[in-house]
């Protein structure tokens, strides 16, 4: 774990992990309901833009991992009505920059 919760003036970054060598950002998505949608879904590409501007700022303020490679993983739990079983669903690599 490199950070959690790590915010800047362009966002927060949830996790920041190593995995290897790469440095992975990870965003954490949690729905209770799904009337608006799982929790997948809602890393739009507007949330996706805002990860990717904290992702360089952090590379910025870290120089040590700016020459790894990176990669966005959505790690996105659902409950189901508000109540057990819940699902958690961790996509690797979900969406290119």
């Amino acid at each position: 774990m490199l950070a959690s919760n790590w915010r800047c003036p362009r966002g927060e970054l949830d996790l920041v992990m190593l995995d290897g060598d790469t440095v992975v950002f990870a965003e954490v998505r949690y729905r209770r309901h799904r009337a608006w949608g799982g929790a997948l879904e809602s890393v739009d590409a507007r949330k996706r833009a805002k990860l990717i501007s904290a992702a360089q700022y952090f590379l910025q303020k870290e120089s040590r991992w700016a020459n790894h490679p990176c990669r966005f993983d959505v790690i996105a739990i659902d409950s189901m009505d508000g109540d057990s079983p819940v699902r958690l669903t961790w996509l690797k690599n979900a969406f290119e920059t």
